[in-house]
């Protein structure tokens, strides 16, 4: 099935360059100027990616994230200013899969997309025989994971992730008190060689936490080895 991609940017000429390049590469494309018309289609009519600017008027990215998390899991590529820190560390914060700061090669984007795209895939159902589902649910302690479906709880109650969350967790839970450097867990997250810096993990492991201290304020189960890396715990 062609994967369709949502680009929300109110600059006219990467909306046109950037449609245009996805669907030479045989992607769908849908395209909003501003945040406030992108959030209900989103929700209502969800694509397998959206792309988002962070600068934009009536709503920007990161608003337009927030409001998003709060109804979806929807993968984001946020599209951020030259060497605009701030900008990508609440993105990440906020959830956002990844980033991308401008200008920026239309090649690197593609790539980007597709490395997430191939994530995604990775979660969604392939085996029609309950008992293969049911192997590949993973069960530690209060946590348990069902990849084929998707599917997090903490002491029974569910737990929202996030494509990239969900494969950093996965890779910490499968083999609990092994210590995971930050280039092993980017490597599970972020495939096809593509760079990250510590910073992304970093942030991807507080907001884990956060959404699992939602669910249950005394959780500690993501331990950090300063200098070394994380680890999951199930006692």
């Amino acid at each position: 099935m062609t994967a369709s991609i949502a680009l929300v940017d109110d600059d006219r000429n990467i909306l046109t360059s950037v449609s245009i390049a996805l669907q030479a590469e045989g992607f769908l494309t849908r395209v909003y100027a501003d945040g406030e018309s992108a959030l209900k289609a989103l929700i209502d009519n969800p694509p397998d990616l959206a792309i988002f600017d962070i600068k934009m008027p009536r709503m920007d990215g990161l608003e337009l994230l927030r409001r998003l998390r709060e109804k979806s899991a929807l993968p984001v590529i946020f599209l951020t200013s030259k060497d605009d820190e701030l900008d990508e560390a609440l993105g990440l914060a906020m959830g956002a899969d990844d980033y991308i700061a401008k200008p920026f090669s239309q090649r690197l984007l593609i790539a980007r997309i597709r490395a997430i795209l191939r994530r995604t895939e990775l979660s969604q159902p392939s085996a029609t025989n309950d008992e293969i589902v049911a192997a590949e649910a993973l069960e530690r302690g209060a946590l348990n994971m069902d990849p084929a479906r998707h599917r997090v709880t903490w002491k029974g109650e569910p737990v929202t992730l996030t494509v990239t969350e969900f494969l950093i967790l996965e890779t910490l839970a499968q083999r609990p008190g092994i210590v995971k450097t930050r280039n092993q867990l980017m490597d599970a997250a972020y495939q096809d060689d593509i760079y990250v810096d510590d910073r992304t993990i970093d942030s991807h492991i507080k907001r884990v936490r956060r959404k699992f201290r939602q669910v249950d304020p005394q959780f500690d189960a993501i331990e950090t080895l300063y200098g070394a890396g994380y680890r999951f715990s199930e006692e």
